[in-house]
């Protein structure tokens, strides 16, 4: 994992950390949370649920699991953080940065390829498979390998599938899954990795291969919140996330809900 923060990481922390300050302060008490980017149709879905049920809408920034991450560890005023992997959730843990005893994994996720919907490609993808050619001098839309889960993944599902060194320079990394997947659906890129949900947000695109789940690590997403939260309503909309309600919600954007 890069836990080593870049100028340019840096300064979008402090940016992020300004802009969103006043934004939660407007929202009177309501709870700040920081998601995953591939949470946004269904977490929006939930949100719009818990305001029904009388509760006060939640400031939610999506972005990248490591920049939220970093941003908190910067000081952002987040009550509650979803990330993408376990990875930068133990990142915060490890600062001492998050309630641990309200850490829990609630969702898990699956990998697939997809490409422009007017593709009439079907690729198996298995040991060995041919995406190098597949890409025909193109190059493959990804969310940056190096930091961000849904990179992580995609790069430790092509290592062990073996064709990881074959297309290592023809990545076009994106700052998030959902760029990855916006790449793909202009066709600016005729093949892209991303999360099924993402997939299926997106009609602009199809799904071409789905990953095994063995080719790389499961695909959690865990919530926790925040240490330095005051927010009385925070361990309420926590628990909403876990409801039934939210349960159907998140199913309904093709997430599994984890026991």
């Amino acid at each position: 994992m890069a836990l080593i923060w870049t100028r340019r990481e840096l300064l979008a922390a402090l940016i992020a950390l300004a802009l969103l300050a006043p934004q939660a302060r407007a929202q009177n008490s309501g709870v700040v949370v920081y998601a995953a980017a591939s949470l946004k149709d269904a977490l929006d879905d939930v949100n719009a649920q818990y305001q029904q049920g009388g509760g006060k809408a939640a400031v939610i920034s999506y972005a990248a699991s490591s920049a939220l991450a970093k941003q908190i560890g910067a000081g952002a005023p987040a009550d509650i953080f979803i990330s993408a992997d376990l990875d930068w959730m133990d990142y915060l843990d490890q600062r001492h940065l998050i309630a641990a005893s309200s850490r829990k994994n609630i969702l898990g996720n699956t990998l697939v390829l997809v490409a422009p919907k007017d593709s009439t490609a079907h690729v198996t993808i298995a040991p060995g498979f041919p995406l190098a050619s597949l890409l025909k001098g193109g190059r493959l839309a990804v969310a940056d390998p190096a930091a961000v889960p849904a990179g992580k993944y995609a790069k430790a599902a092509l290592e062990k599938l073996g064709v990881w060194d074959s297309v290592a320079n023809s990545l076009a990394p994106t700052e998030n899954v959902r760029a990855a997947l916006l790449l793909v659906s202009r066709g600016e890129t005729p093949y892209g990795i991303v999360y099924r949900t993402d997939a299926a947000a997106e009609p602009r695109v199809k799904i071409v291969g789905t990953f095994p789940a063995d080719s790389h690590p499961p695909i959690i997403y865990p919530a926790v919140l925040i240490a330095t939260s005051k927010n009385p309503e925070a361990a309420k909309y926590l628990a909403f996330i876990e409801s039934t309600k939210a349960k159907l919600a998140f199913e309904k954007q093709g997430f599994t809900v984890l026991p």
